[in-house]
């Protein structure tokens, strides 16, 4: 877990930008080679922008192995009441503002199969 990892290093948008890259670029070469070696993996990374998945799809190109995209279409105000009942619950090492919900859902852009991901797509009303 990021907060397991950052601690209180990782107190805002920016530090989880930098974090982030730093756990990829450190995970790749392991991930490739668990690939490579017929091993299956699950990354639970945050797929949201066609940069971020750009890392996954140069790992599978890397290990050539066989994979499925799982996208959850999820509307909007059902992430942001998701959110705010976490951040209620004060169970969750990180709370993210109305704010900087915002400033991540900018970014967001759902797959497509021009980007030649495998997936399954997840409708949640």
């Amino acid at each position: 877990m990021a907060s397991e990892l950052f601690g209180p290093d990782m107190s805002s948008l920016a530090d989880y930008v930098r974090y982030s890259a730093r756990l990829r670029a450190a995970m790749t070469p392991h991930v490739t080679g668990l690939l490579r070696a017929g091993v299956s993996v699950v990354l639970d990374f945050g797929a949201n922008t066609l940069e971020s998945r750009a890392w996954l799809h140069d790992i599978l190109k890397d290990s050539g192995c066989p994979h499925v995209l799982h996208y959850l279409d999820v509307p909007t105000e059902t992430c942001r009441a998701r959110l705010r009942i976490r951040n209620a619950s004060g169970t969750h090492p990180f709370s993210v503002s109305e704010e900087q919900f915002e400033h991540i859902t900018r970014h967001f852009v759902a797959p497509s199969l021009d980007e030649n991901f495998n997936i399954t797509t997840y409708t949640f009303e």
